[in-house]
Order: structure tokens, then C-alpha cells, then sequence
């Protein structure tokens, strides 16, 4: 379990982030066109796992935004934006911000993936959605990078995720 923040108040997550090293459990999520995805569709290509509480809040917005801009710029890279919005939101939120290089995939018919990765939040006013986390996984889904933001209104060190993915 780990122990983050809401704006200073301590909340609980289900578990912890796999470290680096670690092989990323694979998982089945629903894409914008209600289709299950797994973590096998992109193999061969590192992966970023954006994982917010929501596409709804300002912080998760400019995550995705700032990933996409970045992502537009390598090649081999998924941008995976993974959250408990609706498919249907995601999709909005994605053309409504003209974000291309984002797979939005959603938790809501699998929550284990929450458990799975340790980012569910269990106790607070955000139980039920999932912290703020990055993960940069290789080509063969090795986790290379991994961060549990501390502060849920806090954007992730996008510099430590690019020179992830660049290595």
C-alpha cells in the first residue's frame, strides 16, 4: 500500500507501482470504441502508461496533453492514457483537445487492472479511481521507469519519463 496526498490529506492506494525490472502484468482494458485492448496490441513498442484519476481535472488533462505533444515527436512509442472515464468521455476529451497520438483505455469493466498495477485508491473522496502514475515499459513490457506522483494535483516529471523512453 502506498500513502500519497489530496491537496495534504493522506490517502491509500491498493498496492505499489511494479518497480523497474519487473515484467507489467498484462491487462484488458475497453478503448474509445467500447473494444477490449490488452497490453499484447502493442507489443514490440515501448509503452507509456499514463494512469490518472480522471480526463475530467485539470492536472490529468495537461498530462495527456503534454505526453502527446512529446510522443508526436518519437517514433515506436504508445501513449496509453488509462483512467476510469467512460470510453465515451475519453473520446470527447481526446477530439475535443485534437490529441492523436493517445490510446485512452478505461478501467470500468476492469478493475483489477487497479489492483494489479497497486494505483486503486482506497479510502478518501477519490476511492474507486486510480492515482496519478507513469510507467515507461520496453519493447518486450519490462517496466523501465516508474513513478507514483505523491501528490495527486501534482503533474509527474515528464523529463524522467522522456529520458526513459529515449533510452
Amino acid at each position: 500500500m502506498a500513502t500519497i496526498t489530496l491537496k495534504g490529506a493522506a490517502i491509500h492506494t491498493a498496492g505499489e507501482l511494479p518497480r523497474p525490472g519487473a515484467k507489467a502484468p498484462g491487462f484488458k482494458l475497453t478503448g474509445a470504441d467500447l473494444a477490449d485492448v490488452g497490453l499484447d496490441q502493442f507489443a514490440g513498442k515501448k509503452k507509456i502508461l499514463n494512469i490518472v484519476p480522471s480526463l475530467d481535472t485539470g492536472v490529468c488533462a495537461t498530462s495527456a496533453q503534454k505526453f502527446s505533444q512529446e510522443v508526436s515527436k518519437l517514433g515506436g512509442v504508445a501513449l496509453l492514457n488509462i483512467s476510469a472515464d467512460l470510453p465515451f468521455a475519453a473520446a470527447r476529451f481526446c477530439e475535443s483537445h485534437s490529441l492523436k497520438n493517445v490510446v485512452t483505455l478505461s478501467t470500468f469493466r476492469s478493475p483489477a487492472f487497479g489492483q494489479d498495477y497497486g494505483v486503486a485508491i482506497v479510502d478518501g473522496p477519490l476511492a474507486g479511481l486510480m492515482s496519478r502514475a507513469v510507467l515507461v515499459l520496453d519493447a518486450q513490457d519490462r517496466v523501465i521507469h516508474a513513478q507514483q506522483v505523491p501528490e495527486i494535483v501534482q503533474e509527474p516529471d515528464y523529463a524522467a519519463v522522456l529520458n526513459a523512453v529515449k533510452k
